[in-house]
């Protein structure tokens, strides 16, 4: 049990006893003691005084009493600040706690709750490689995944691949028209990195295209458009000559935007497009043989970068597996008149009653867009495993979608409506801006892996302490390094908020990085291969029966709370939480042993001033370590002995 449950738990049969009252634990709130007060845990009192008819200092002071009578074993003694009572734990509580979970491998995990959670991420689409901002994605769907787990939730690990739609058929298409039968073996490119390219070849011919249209437009010819297409433009050049309109760039913008999409879409490479597309729902041959060519060769890019990254999923579905699901589920819906056709024939919800707008789930040409395969794939998923939750790890760009995806599913009396969670994160930016497939300016994931390990490389040479080092050894150590210092950097910040990832200054032996962390764990390694195995015999046996040094409690304190921590990250699917655990917990262990007076260390442990304190101290660097490589473990990163 928690120190921090133990002490509820005691304190609100303190309360009943005293006061006649029937709190129980969830009703006392604690708080750790600020480090100006004496204690390691307080009790906020201000509360009890309605009942208690005394003053908060008064009763702060008839609880204290209680409690050191009444469970010696847990609480030493305190002191009451105002209505704020200050509890040092006992010492033996402490060392009981350190006998018992030293070397517990599950220390701090929870058993299963029968509660089961799916956790969709990655969900990339076969047009590109995966990029930087991909890597966020997968590393917090990796790691709250792995958090969940360990707090006894049946964990499904699900991707869910784009590989059809608009974008796929670009790729498909440019490669048609220029590729000349080019192949990943014909070029030597990963096959990601292949059909990438000619995304990106693509989107020049279209802007090429489509400036001549745009130019027209912008000095009022519209002759490129017709229907209510014309109307738009012809609404939208209009709005453009307003003097209201020029003089606010955010609306002016939007406008420009919307004008360039329709220029886009009036394009003969977008209409080609878009036929490949209508062929590829309607089944055409030719054009299935060429999608599952391309689509084969992006997957087996993909693997190869799951596998580097050191990913892994349960569970794959597939758009074009998915996207006639949600087709039943719109043709429920307009059969229910909770869905309406409009004169295109396309097929929309309302939500504005709902303080949202329309949506559009058909196409008038009958294709589906993302929120007709979302809805498939929900219904999906829900047939397939009941889960209690259904995590989706997606950028905030998509806030508005997954409200939208949510509100739909209900509408339609969908059971997996109530479980939706829309685990949203900020976008990754280097320091030189933003990333832009259509442009070709993202930072692909293969070339971010191969720069993370040479800079651990370079790095941990000029460091000079590769000397016990055979060349075998150091390639898998600079990609510990490597790999850890990159997805250490980018959990380690809210999910929330955006962020600018520094890939040199992700890895700084000195900094809020993996390569801190691991740096300590390395060194507790290092000391027990020092001390050696035979001192570490019978630890199991050995309860420290002296008082504790402030800063080997301190150590043990940090290391009891790591179950609280867990806690808290999963409530809060933030990776994060972990992180600044960790790091915590390796400035913590650097200070025990890192003190020194007349150049010895206060805390040694191989000249320590009795057996008993070595062996109290072995048995706290032992937990620490053990604390340090689970929580790294949960960020999906691993720990070296030697570093």
């Amino acid at each position: 049990m928690q120190v921090i449950q133990a002490i509820k738990i005691a304190a609100a049969q303190g309360i009943n006893a005293l006061y006649q009252q029937s709190l129980t634990a969830a009703d006392i709130s604690i708080n750790t003691t600020k480090p100006e007060f004496e204690g390691e845990y307080t009790i906020v009192t201000f509360a009890f005084t309605k009942f208690s008819r005394q003053q908060p200092q008064e009763t702060g002071q008839r609880l204290g009493d209680y409690l050191v009578a009444n469970f010696p074993a847990l609480v030493a003694r305190f002191n009451v600040v105002k209505g704020f009572l200050n509890i040092t734990i006992a010492t033996d509580y402490w060392t009981g706690f350190l006998q018992t979970q030293y070397n517990n491998p599950r220390h701090g995990l929870q058993a299963p709750n029968g509660k089961k959670v799916m956790v969709e991420y990655s969900s990339p689409n076969t047009n590109k490689p995966l990029h930087l901002g991909h890597l966020r994605n997968n590393f917090l769907g990796y790691s709250v995944s792995e958090i969940l787990k360990a707090n006894g939730y049946e964990v499904v690990k699900a991707n869910l691949v784009n590989d059809r739609g608009i974008h796929i058929c670009k790729s498909m298409l440019a490669w048609q028209l220029l590729g000349n039968g080019e192949t990943p073996a014909s070029s030597g490119k990963k096959g990601d990195h292949l059909v990438g390219d000619y995304y990106v070849l693509f989107e020049q011919l279209l802007k090429d295209q489509a400036s001549p249209i745009i130019n027209r437009v912008q000095s009022g010819d519209y002759s490129d458009f017709q229907g209510e297409t014309l109307q738009k433009i012809t609404t939208l050049g209009a709005a453009l000559q307003k003097p209201a309109v020029q003089a606010d760039q955010e609306k002016l913008g939007k406008i420009e935007d919307e004008i360039k999409e329709l220029a886009r879409n009036q394009t003969l490479i977008m209409q080609q497009a878009k036929t490949m597309l209508q062929q590829w729902e309607a089944g055409d041959p030719a054009v299935h043989s060429l999608w599952a060519m391309m689509n084969g060769w992006v997957y087996e890019g993909f693997d190869a970068t799951y596998k580097a990254l050191g990913i892994d999923f349960d569970k794959m579905y597939y758009e074009s597996e998915t996207y006639l699901l949600g087709k039943d589920l719109v043709a429920n819906g307009l059969d229910k008149g909770i869905l309406f056709r409009k004169e295109d024939n396309s097929v929309w919800i309302d939500l504005t009653a709902d303080g949202l707008d329309q949506k559009l789930l058909l196409r008038g040409d009958g294709t589906s867009v993302y929120m007709t395969q979302d809805l498939g794939t929900a219904r999906l998923k829900y047939e397939e495993y009941k889960m209690d939750k259904s995590l989706y790890v997606v950028a905030d760009e998509q806030n508005y979608h997954f409200k939208v995806l949510q509100l739909i599913l209900q509408k339609l009396g969908e059971p997996s409506a109530p479980g939706i969670v829309h685990l949203s994160y900020g976008m990754v930016e280097l320091p030189n801006g933003r990333m832009k497939s259509r442009e070709g300016t993202v930072v692909d994931a293969d070339d971010m892996i191969t720069e993370m390990v040479t800079t651990a490389g370079n790095q941990t040479r000029e460091s000079g302490k590769l000397k016990n080092f055979s060349e075998d050894e150091l390639q898998p150590l600079y990609e510990m390094i490597g790999l850890g210092a990159m997805k250490f950097f980018l959990l380690r910040v809210d999910p929330k908020k955006r962020m600018v990832f520094n890939p040199e200054e992700s890895i700084d032996l000195h900094g809020f990085t993996a390569t801190f962390v691991q740096y300590a764990h390395a060194r507790i390694k290092s000391i027990l291969r020092e001390v050696g195995a035979e001192a570490q015999q019978g630890l199991e046996h050995f309860r420290y029966a002296g008082e504790l040094q402030p800063l080997e409690k301190a150590l043990i304190l940090l290391n009891e709370q790591f179950e609280v921590i867990l806690d808290q990250a999963a409530a809060e699917y933030s990776p994060s939480v972990i992180a600044s655990y960790a790091f915590q917990l390796a400035q913590q262990f650097n200070s025990f042993y890192g003190e020194k007076v007349n150049g010895k260390y206060t805390y040694s442990i191989l000249d320590a001033e009795s057996e008993e304190k070595k062996k109290l101290r072995l048995q706290i660097i032992i937990l620490t370590a053990n604390t340090i490589a689970q929580s790294m473990r949960l960020l999906g990163i691993r720990v070296p002995e030697r570093m």
